[in-house]
């Protein structure tokens, strides 16, 4: 197997594994069957997800998608291995670790269309999925601001009393930014309660991995900020599960911060504007292809005697009722109130905001274009 799919050829930091080359485990990572097979139903509706999004975005119903495809297994896993009480700091391709913490899919694929139904009343770009109703903060678009954050946050809970952890998410990219490094310091000096998760998928949009940085790989970045390196297979969901539910019992047992990379490829496009064929070979892509997580994860209930056709196809049709469902939903609830633009500023309105407030809501709105 080739660096370039398995990167196993780091002999300080290995790779982290549980699915062996037959997609049998190799190992046990203390989940019943019934959480093995919620785990496949996550990820099967992901993709699936990801397909009817874009296609909605193609037919100009939203205006910007940005598909996980590919990298499923890191939003996924990580979302099973985490408590509740848990922060979560995302970038693009980790919004999904709400679904899988319970949030209702209508409301969270109302943050696309930015409409009364989106708890974030339509202020952010699509795609910037967040609810704290899940402890989910939204990415801020923006490379790598996210990851300060999260040991901002590790630090506060833990000066709280509280032995939960925070989570950030962010690219190959990201490690370019002064933000990673800036963040990294200060969780190892700290010692904050926090995972950062590095999805290594090769390309930063179209710049390849290989030209952000001379270290032979991101999880040895760790080294100089004290803290472990884990190299994970990222398109092995049980080893990324295993890798993060690892880091934060660590991290709650007072013994600080984990870098996790998590080796995986980005088989889609970077966004729905993005045209991959323009930077990239498909061999390359097909070779990925045949790593696919979704489909080495169904192998493996497969190998198990967990999953067969019969189950797969009534599982496809009941996730693709479940998600027209949800997209018709979202899409048919109105525009924000216009008075809620004064709303999550102030605990208490001053004086000024509230005659504006009360102008707002008695003015007659603006007459259509050409009326």
């Amino acid at each position: 197997m080739s660096e370039t799919l398995a990167g196993e050829d780091d002999p300080m930091f290995g790779l982290l594994r549980v699915l062996g080359d037959d997609d049998r485990a190799t190992r046990g990572v203390g989940l019943d069957d019934a959480t093995l097979r919620r785990m496949y139903r996550e990820l099967r509706k992901l993709r699936l997800l990801d397909e009817k999004m874009l296609l909605v975005q193609r037919q100009g119903r939203i205006g910007f998608y940005g598909e996980v495809k590919g990298q499923e297994a890191t939003p996924v896993a990580t979302g099973f291995a985490l408590r509740g009480d848990d922060w979560v700091f995302p970038g693009l391709r980790e919004g999904a670790v709400m679904l899988v913490r319970g949030f209702p899919l209508a409301t969270y694929l109302a943050q696309c269309w930015g409409n009364a139904l989106d708890v974030q009343k339509g202020r952010q770009m699509p795609s910037h999925f967040s609810g704290r109703a899940v402890n989910q903060v939204s990415w801020g678009s923006v490379i790598g601001p996210q990851i300060p954050q999260a040991v901002g946050a590790a630090w506060a809970m833990r000066k709280q009393g509280s032995d939960a952890v925070a989570v950030a998410f962010f690219g190959d990219g990201a490690t370019s930014e002064p933000d990673f490094h800036n963040a990294a310091n200060l969780a190892g000096v700290w010692k904050a309660p926090v995972v950062l998760v590095c999805q290594n998928n090769h390309w930063a949009i179209s710049i390849p991995s290989s030209q952000q940085t001379a270290a032979p790989t991101f999880a040895s970045k760790a080294i100089a900020y004290g803290m472990p390196g884990v190299r994970v297979d990222g398109n092995d969901a049980l080893a990324v599960f295993l890798a993060v539910r690892d880091a934060a019992e660590r991290a709650r047992r007072g013994e600080g911060p984990t870098l996790i990379e998590c080796v995986t490829y980005r088989i889609g496009a970077h966004s729905s504007s993005d045209d991959p064929t323009r930077y990239r070979a498909q061999e390359e892509v097909d070779a990925w292809v045949r790593r696919d997580p979704v489909e080495r994860f169904r192998r493996f209930l497969e190998r198990g005697g967990l999953h067969d056709d019969a189950a797969e196809e009534a599982l496809v049709a009941s996730l693709d009722a479940e998600i027209r469902e949800a997209i018709a939903t979202a899409e048919a609830a109105p525009a924000p109130a216009r008075d809620t633009l004064f709303d999550d500023v102030y605990g208490e309105l001053p004086w000024n905001l509230r005659e504006q407030r009360e102008a707002l809501r008695h003015a007659k709105p603006a007459p259509a274009h050409g009326g």
